[in-house]
């Protein structure tokens, strides 16, 4: 089982959110890409899994306004389309970072 990182540093700028890890990796999520990948119930079914989000209903210029740590293992957005529900957990965060290191452990793991 893999140890949780920590967030350092979370940062809102302008066409994304940078995560610097307590292990001193930085990651970068474009805004909408992470308001789409929300798992709360209102964007995913809970007992199947099946997404409830419709992405065409988010908006291509969505932002998140403000964040907030939840508990030690997660963090919450305020989005600017007033979404507020979504807890994205620091494993998850990690787990679809896109940055060509991850990308290449991913492929060799078989993820």
């Amino acid at each position: 089982m893999e140890e949780t990182v920590f967030p350092k540093e979370v940062e809102i700028e302008g066409a994304a959110i940078a995560i610097l890890w307590d292990d001193g990796h930085r990651s970068i999520y474009p805004h909408r890409m992470l308001r789409l990948r929300c798992q709360c119930a209102s964007c995913v079914e809970e007992m199947t899994g099946r997404p409830r989000l419709d992405p065409d209903t988010v908006p291509d210029e969505v932002r998140a306004v403000d964040q907030m740590p939840v508990g030690n293992y997660a963090l919450q957005f305020l989005w600017s389309d007033t979404h507020y529900t979504g807890i994205y957990t620091f494993r998850f965060l990690r787990s679809i970072c896109a940055c060509i290191p991850c990308n290449e452990a991913r492929a060799q793991r078989g993820d």
